[in-house]
């Protein structure tokens, strides 16, 4: 059997996240559904990916569009039903598509019946589902815990005199894992799902899963300044990547096995030292990726991307775990809008060579941007609870997909308002105008799609970078049984001759040409080279 053969879905494939509130609207209510994703699966499937991922479709009262669940084992009737998402399943397996949910375990909804009976008294049997707290010393907050949307991380029950833990919005109460009916509770949840076919989870905060039990002061964070988020203020040793949260993990995995071929993927914003422990090892296997978002974290420097990736590589092979790459996503800004437009298909070729698993972003294929949203239009709580932070609001980067230039963009019928507002480039930036044009964006991306399929090296093969002789220049080399490509970025506005150990003969320029072999590399473009 091939490496490739070998590799599983997951690692030989490429995740394309789909936000459902403004991918297609089929209901014609301005917000995007079930019914629409599955008619625009084609679409995706044409793209050359191998799996979609849902953000959460779950019943919910939106407060944070569909990160607070009332009902994990049901649909919001906004997106649908649950035979319009096992349509969306079976569509989706026809089309050769994996489906991928996401799976919100640290917290529920205050409008779960679980909290809701947990606020029936202390004696409430669903009481231990959360996590509670007596007041302070001081007779106020247990602690000074911060919420990731601004404040404190605690809410007052005065019935009870108790504070209940959020490290999100106070309608996001957190569950108490260290309860082992919680657990159990959760891990049917997946179950109900891969019983209807479901093939992975990207499970949200995952290191955030359990607290240290002292419920000690979080010391303050140094380097913080005014205007900065506020969670970012103290450093969260006790509310993050605590050692019990390593085991709850290794019994989920346990649950996702009980099924043939499924996976998880861990979102984890911590550096890699701390990321790698998360997969666990082949006896105790955790996920089986903790997402990397360190290319959305760094600077857009050749130098430091060639150092981080280098060591990242080689720290992944040492924890006998898959490399995984991620540009964007629904919390993070458009990466065309980080890197500009000339460093755009830089971005994506280095996104989708790189040895592991890369996640794509919906409309990430068509080089869409961040959408200026005004202040009366804009929706999410984590920009409304912060307007003293410009970065804080995450609804730029979830705009309506730009499918046409007919109105609202193709995405909801003509004379409805979209829950966000439609990019105002949508009449010349859509997927209608790039389908059939060979030099569009779109077209570039499906040709780095093709490549892959076409060079198993890119797949499977091993990794090593090069010296290109430039600082602002970085090369590296993907090889698999005698198969090897080079590949050559150029992060700099000036044109540049390539040492020897560069050259080949180009399969892909990001300038839509077949440079000879040798030519200088030109400004802002990357190359794919064949030796």
């Amino acid at each position: 059997m091939t490496l490739t053969a070998q590799l599983k879905w997951w690692q030989s494939g490429i995740i394309y996240q789909i936000y459902p509130r403004s991918f297609q609207d089929a209901s014609g209510d301005g917000v995007g559904d079930l019914r629409g994703i599955t008619a625009r699966l084609p679409y995706v499937a044409s793209l050359g990916v191998q799996a979609v991922w849902l953000s959460p479709i779950f019943t919910s009262p939106m407060r944070d569009f569909g990160y607070d669940v009332a009902d994990y084992c049901d649909i919001d009737p906004l997106f649908g039903s649950l035979e319009d998402f096992d349509a969306l399943v079976a569509e989706a397996h026809r089309l050769g598509l994996k489906v991928m949910l996401d799976y919100v375990p640290n917290h529920t909804s205050s409008d779960h019946a679980w909290f809701q009976e947990a606020l029936q008294g202390k004696g409430s049997p669903k009481r231990d589902w959360y996590v509670w707290r007596d007041p302070g010393p001081d007779g106020g907050l247990p602690n000074n815990w911060k919420s990731f949307f601004g404040g404190p991380a605690w809410t007052l029950d005065e019935a009870s005199g108790q504070y209940y833990l959020h490290q999100f919005l106070p309608s996001q109460p957190d569950l108490n894992w260290r309860n082992p009916d919680v657990r159990e509770a959760m891990f049917e949840v997946l179950r109900f799902w891969m019983r209807r076919g479901v093939d992975g989870f990207r499970v949200d905060v995952i290191w955030l899963l359990a607290e240290d039990e002292r419920f000690l002061d979080e010391p303050a964070n140094p380097n913080w300044r005014p205007g900065d988020i506020e969670h970012a203020s103290v450093e969260h040793i006790y509310t993050q990547d605590q050692p019990e949260t390593h085991e709850y993990i290794r019994e989920m995995r346990a649950v996702i096995d009980e099924f043939d071929d499924r996976m998880m993927v861990g979102e984890i914003y911590l550096p890699v030292e701390k990321l790698l422990p998360f997969a666990g090892t082949p006896d105790e296997p955790m996920v089986h990726l903790p997402f990397n978002f360190h290319l959305i974290l760094m600077p857009w420097d050749a130098a430091q991307i060639r150092t981080f990736t280098d060591s990242y590589d080689a720290e992944c092979r040492k924890a006998h775990t898959w490399p995984n790459w991620v540009l964007g996503n629904h919390d993070q800004h458009r990466f065309r809008s980080r890197v500009g437009d000339a460093q755009y298909r830089v971005a994506q070729t280095l996104l989708l060579t790189l040895r592991g698993t890369p996640t794509v972003y919906y409309g990430d294929e068509i080089g869409m941007s961040n959408v200026h949203i005004p202040l009366h239009r804009m929706v999410d709580p984590a920009g409304l609870q912060q307007p003293e932070s410009p970065t804080a609001s995450r609804d730029p980067e979830r705009t309506p997909m730009q499918w046409d230039d007919s109105a609202n963009a193709g995405f909801s019928a003509a004379g409805t308002e979209p829950w966000l507002p439609v990019g105002d480039n949508y009449t010349t930036l859509n997927v209608q105008a790039q389908e059939n044009d060979p030099s569009s964006d779109l077209s570039y991306f499906r040709a780095l799609t093709r490549l892959r399929q076409e060079h198993p090296a890119l797949l499977a093969g091993d990794y090593r970078s090069l010296d290109a002789g430039h600082d602002k220049v970085f090369a590296f080399e993907r090889t698999l049984d005698g198969d090897r490509l080079i590949v050559v970025l150029n992060f700099g506005s000036e044109e540049l001759d390539l040492s020897n150990g560069t050259h080949g003969e180009t399969l892909l320029s990001s300038l839509g040409d077949q440079p000879e072999a040798g030519a200088p590399l030109r400004p802002n473009e990357a190359r794919v080279l064949r030796v």
